[in-house]
C-alpha cells in the first residue's frame, strides 16, 4: 500500500469552490473560503501568493501552488501584503473588499471574475474541504505554500480543467471535482519528488528499503499485531537495525508511528461509520474497545464514544477506508 494514497484518501473534492480570474495590472484577488487546502494555478501571466502569515511566493506561468491552512490569502501582481484587493472570492461568489456585490463588469462568466476579459493574467483556484485525522497527518507535513514550477508535466491536466471551468453541462461539478483531485495529487507527487522540496519525513523514508518497507506494512495491515521484532523479520533486518533506521528517517519509533496511524484510522471510522467501538478497535489492531479507549483518551483527550459526531455512514472495512 502507498502511504501517500492512504493519507490522501479523505482529501477529495466534493462541491469544491472553483474560481477563474482574468485580470490586468494592477490587480489583487483575496480568497476567504476558509478551507484548509487550496490549489492555485497561474494559467497565464505571473503573480505572487501572499498568505499574510508567511513569506510571499512568486508564481510564473504554468506554476501550481498548494496553499494549506484556513486563513485567507491574496494572489496579486506584487508581493505587498497591504495591497487592496480588486475583489474578494467567497464560497458564494465575488464581492468587493467591503462585502458589497460586485458590478456586472466584474462577473465575466460562469465561475469567472476579473477586471476585463482581455486581461493578461489568468488565475485558476480550487478550494477543498478536508476532514478526518488521517488527512490531518498529511496537512501537518505541508508548508503554508508549496509550488511546483512549470515544466510541462501538469500541462494536460491544466488545459483540460481550463476548458471545463466555464461549461454548465449535466454533472459538471462532479467533473471539476475529479479534475481538482487529479491536479492536487499530481502536484503533491511532483513536489515531493523534487530536490528543492522539503517533504514530510515519512515520505522521504519511503525510499529506504528498511523503513519504507515497514511503513508500507503498517499502512497495508494496521490490524496485524505488529511488534518491532515482527516488522524486523518482514524487512529482513535485526530489531535494533529496524528501530534505529525507522526512528532516524521517520522521526519517531515504529511502534509510536503504528499507534498514531491506528488511532487516526479509528477516529475517522468513528466519525464516518456506525460500527461499534469494539468492532473498530479490532479493525485497527486493538483487542478490545477498552484498549482503544485508553489509547484514544491519552492521545486525543476524549473517549471514542465522545468523538463520534455527525451523521454516520458505512465506509466498509479498513482496507476500503485507507487504501
Amino acid at each position: 500500500m502507498d502511504p501517500l494514497a492512504s493519507l490522501l484518501h479523505e482529501v477529495r473534492s466534493d462541491g469544491a469552490l472553483f474560481s477563474r480570474n482574468i485580470v490586468a495590472p494592477p490587480w489583487a484577488v483575496r480568497f476567504t473560503a476558509g478551507t484548509p487546502l487550496a490549489v492555485v494555478t497561474m494559467l497565464r501571466g505571473t503573480g505572487w501568493v501572499v498568505p499574510g502569515d508567511a513569506a510571499p511566493v512568486a508564481l510564473g506561468r504554468g506554476d501550481v501552488a498548494v496553499v494549506s491552512g484556513t486563513e485567507p490569502f491574496t494572489v496579486a501582481d506584487d508581493d505587498r501584503a497591504d495591497t487592496q484587493p480588486f475583489y474578494v472570492v467567497h464560497p458564494d461568489g465575488c464581492t468587493t473588499g467591503d462585502g458589497e456585490s460586485v458590478g456586472d463588469d466584474v462577473i465575466l462568466g460562469l465561475r469567472t471574475c476579473g477586471n476585463g476579459s482581455g486581461g493578461s493574467t489568468v488565475l485558476l483556484t480550487g478550494s477543498y474541504q478536508v476532514d478526518g485525522r488521517v488527512s490531518e497527518r498529511l496537512l501537518r507535513g505541508l508548508p503554508r505554500v508549496l509550488v511546483v514550477r512549470h515544466d510541462g508535466t501538469l500541462g494536460p491536466i491544466l488545459d483540460l480543467t481550463d476548458r471545463e471551468i466555464d461549461r454548465d453541462d449535466a454533472g459538471q461539478q462532479a467533473v471539476l471535482d475529479r479534475l481538482l483531485d487529479l491536479l492536487l495529487l499530481a502536484t503533491l507527487r511532483e513536489w515531493f519528488s523534487r530536490p528543492e522540496a522539503d517533504p514530510p519525513a515519512w515520505y522521504r523514508a519511503l525510499g529506504d528499503p528498511v523503513a519504507g518497507r515497514a511503513l508500507r506494512l503498517i499502512h497495508d495491515r494496521p490490524a496485524r499485531p505488529w511488534t518491532v521484532a515482527a516488522l524486523a523479520e518482514e524487512t529482513g533486518v535485526s530489531r535494533a537495525t529496524l528501530a534505529r533506521r525507522f526512528s532516524d528517517l521517520v522521526g519517531e519509533p515504529p511502534m509510536a508511528y503504528l499507534t498514531g496511524w491506528r488511532l487516526a484510522l479509528a477516529a475517522d471510522l468513528l466519525a464516518r461509520t456506525d460500527a461499534t467501538v469494539d468492532a473498530i478497535a479490532r479493525q485497527v489492531g486493538y483487542r478490545s474497545a477498552f484498549g482503544l479507549s485508553v489509547a484514544f483518551k491519552r492521545v486525543y483527550g476524549t473517549r471514542p464514544s465522545q468523538h463520534r459526531t455527525g451523521p454516520a455512514r458505512t465506509d466498509g472495512p479498513i482496507g476500503a477506508a485507507a487504501p
